[in-house]
């Protein structure tokens, strides 16, 4: 069996499971390049509405195995799929929820901040702890902090690497919910089940728009809204969805 998979469901949502308990989880070199391929398999796959990321055993992740050592080669050739895992994640076009069930520290902390939304277990602790190890932020922890947190509270975390409680991480704003361990599972798959049976195409173009926020102006914003909203009334989710209010009763959307 692979050390990483995904499993999908009938109701449209995929899970994808870092399965390394005995290393918590930590990726390994080749594990990279492995993430990449499921994530673009995902954002492909027409069956599937929403990701969820997560370990198995008692860590989400706790980034790169150290104790592994990849083939000979130029460091910053090591980077080449570190770097293409993490931007395959940001441009997965579809909702993705990190459910964090234990250390995500390193890449694992920027793989879960990565995602659209985190939901915590209770005893789930978050480190930017390169630092701890001679190294600096990857997995694009320089690009989210700031974002998440503000500049000053970004440097606080990636200068001293402490490690954050799930609670810490949910006043910062770092995590969306934080619940008891013994609850995660089922917050997470209600959450994902809701998701799934939402408008597709609207999620999609919600997830775009918000992403690219910190980089346009408000003209381009708007414009940008517009084209989204055109494409939107062009479908039959939409005329769906009208007629689900009017018929007071659920939608079902199809993506088209």
């Amino acid at each position: 069996m692979s050390e990483i998979r995904v499993q999908r469901s009938e109701t449209g949502v995929a899970t994808l499971t870092i399965d390394r308990p005995h290393r918590k989880n930590a990726v390994p070199p080749s594990g990279w390049s492995e993430l990449r391929r499921l994530f673009e398999e995902v954002a492909h796959d027409a069956g599937t509405r929403v990701l969820v990321v997560t370990g198995a055993g008692r860590a989400f992740c706790t980034g790169a195995d150290l104790a592994e050592s990849a083939p000979r080669q130029h460091p910053l050739q090591s980077m080449i799929p570190v770097n293409a895992a993490a931007l395959a994640l940001h441009e997965l076009p579809k909702p993705t929820i990190a459910m964090v069930n234990g250390d995500a520290v390193g890449a694992g902390m920027n793989l879960a901040l990565g995602c659209d939304l985190v939901v915590a277990g209770e005893s789930a602790r978050f480190s930017q702890i390169f630092v701890r190890r001679g190294l600096s932020l990857d997995f694009g922890g320089s690009w989210l902090l700031p974002r998440l947190v503000g500049m000053h509270k970004a440097k606080e975390l990636a200068l001293f690497g402490d490690i954050l409680s799930a609670r810490e991480a949910l006043e910062l704003g770092l995590v969306n919910r934080v619940v008891p361990d013994a609850g995660l599972g089922a917050f997470v798959q209600e959450w994902a089940e809701r998701l799934a049976s939402g408008p597709p195409l609207a999620l999609q173009l919600n997830k775009k728009l918000l992403s690219n926020a910190l980089h346009t102006g408000l003209a381009e914003a708007l414009d940008a809204e517009a084209a989204a909203q055109g494409v939107n009334l062009l479908s039959e989710d939409v005329r769906e969805g009208i007629t689900a209010f009017l018929e007071k009763r659920s939608p079902t959307f199809h993506g088209r």
